[in-house]
């Protein structure tokens, strides 16, 4: 596919790796590393990918990392931008809304931690919906994130700021945060790699919650091997399994439920993507997953409702933030945000038996579903387009088109994300091509419980097939 090379001299293309590689060989210094990315981020700031950050402070961390002699080591100069609703002592942690804007976290979410253990420097702090409760990052309070390949487009979210930074080399990778769709949708949309791992892999504390059950934080980077090694650092994990051969791969094809009603360019490009991989010796099995839709609308929103009136109120005190959740309400400026907030406030809370009947019967049968699936077919993973659709308008945010119709825009974006989610299963989003107006598009792959490692081997077995390397044109 057309595009640059990830490996070319604009230290700004770089992946994680190759960075780090240049780092450590001494073919460039922290310093002029970390001064070719804030002129990055300078030049495209009208992306609005961030909501703070602090160039002066990275330079100094970036001249401490040199006069230390350990470049390269670790993650030793590399900075990484957080989700601005991931605590970090420095920058501010607002999630994205008004009451927060300028509220400091007492200290590093471990998931942040772990990174800087190993020599990471905090780069930003990456814009995003509004208390992550959406997929346009079309937010009222900060601004909206557009998306780098055309800035007139939602670049997906709600961790829309780390997928529009780093597919626009402002920074080499982020972490945001997934709950229904959050990381893998905005990767799809922006032309990177998104990672959703096992819920529970890594750390939920110092996250501004929506629902423990379902939240995690994720990478975001431009190539399977950046996630791996991201993932093995917030995981404590050792490198992570071998990458397999394609011919030992097996992933099932689900068309009823994933591949209805696609876009015709992500229809076209998904086609495209099966047939390679069945070329490269990958074994394709057609089944789908029984009773998929039902169980899955059975969990969502029940649980994310019922567990968002109980977890961000905990958040609130644990954190001495200092404000409660009518202010919190009160300082709310997405319309969309402020009516589903204002909503469970109210007498359309969602009812406590509902969420007990999802959390006792519908999810732990949602789970088995796809264990049974999993292993009856014996799959490494199920295979089906990130998205139903690429990125639409910016101020799409009640409905959007789709092959002639104007459908809800949440939860058509995220139909294919939810039931992974909601099951707690890992999933991965891959780049894999561009719609006929250039226009990323991306290939999930979700995998069994727990098995995170295994599936990002597979990911990085398929990365090569898929073979994409564009990069938008920014000028």
């Amino acid at each position: 596919m057309g595009g640059k090379n990830l490996q070319a001299d604009n230290p700004t293309t770089w992946s994680i790796t190759d960075a780090l590689t240049r780092l450590r060989d001494r073919q460039i210094s922290v310093a002029e590393y970390i001064a070719a990315l804030t002129a990055a981020c300078d030049a495209h700031k009208d992306l609005n990918a961030f909501t703070s950050w602090d160039h002066d402070r990275l330079r100094d961390d970036a001249e401490k990392v040199d006069a230390a002699g350990n470049a390269g080591q670790g993650l030793a100069g590399i900075p990484i931008c957080f989700k601005d609703n991931i605590n970090t002592a420095t920058l501010t942690t607002g999630g994205g809304t008004g009451a927060m804007k300028n509220w400091q976290a007492p200290g590093n979410a471990p998931v942040a931690q772990a990174l800087f253990n190993k020599g990471a420097l905090l780069g930003a702090k990456g814009n995003m919906h509004e208390l992550a409760f959406g997929i346009t990052t079309n937010n009222a309070v900060t601004g909206a994130v557009h998306n780098p390949w055309n800035k007139a487009m939602i670049p997906g979210g709600s961790s829309g700021g780390i997928a529009a930074a780093v597919a626009a080399g402002m920074m080499p990778g982020g972490i945001g945060t997934d709950t229904g769709a959050s990381v893998r949708l905005p990767a799809s949309l922006c032309g990177v790699v998104g990672f959703r791992p096992t819920v529970g892999r890594y750390s939920s504390d110092g996250i501004i919650p929506i629902s423990l059950t379902r939240d995690t934080a994720g990478p975001i980077t431009r190539t399977v091997a950046d996630t791996r090694l991201l993932d093995a650092v917030m995981a404590g994990t050792g490198a992570g399994a071998e990458i397999p051969a394609a011919n030992t791969i097996r992933l099932g094809v689900s068309r009823e439920y994933f591949f209805g009603n696609l876009d015709p360019a992500v229809a076209d490009n998904a086609t495209d993507v099966l047939d390679r991989l069945a070329g490269a010796g990958i074994e394709l099995v057609v089944a789908d997953i029984p009773d998929l839709a039902r169980l899955d609308e059975a969990v969502s929103f029940p649980v994310v409702l019922f567990e968002f009136m109980r977890d961000l109120p905990a958040y609130l005190e644990q954190y001495n933030v200092g404000l409660t959740m009518q202010q919190l309400y009160e300082g709310i400026g997405s319309p969309d945000v402020k009516g589903l907030f204002g909503s469970q406030m109210g007498d359309e809370a969602m009812p406590e038996a509902v969420y007990q009947q999802a959390m006792t019967v519908d999810r732990p049968a949602l789970q088995q579903t796809y264990a049974d699936y999993f292993a009856s077919h014996n799959l490494d993973a199920v295979v089906f387009p990130t998205s139903p659709l690429p990125a639409r308008p910016t101020g799409d945010d009640e409905t959007v088109e789709l092959n002639g119709e104007r459908v809800p825009t949440f939860p058509t974006f995220i139909r294919n994300t939810d039931p992974g989610s909601n099951a707690a299963i890992p999933g991965i989003s891959l780049p894999c091509g561009l719609t006929p107006d250039g226009l990323p598009l991306g290939m999930e792959l979700d995998g069994p419980a727990g098995s995170d490692e295994r599936l990002l081997g597979v990911a990085a077995a398929i990365e090569p097939i898929l073979d994409f390397s564009a990069r938008p044109d920014l000028g």
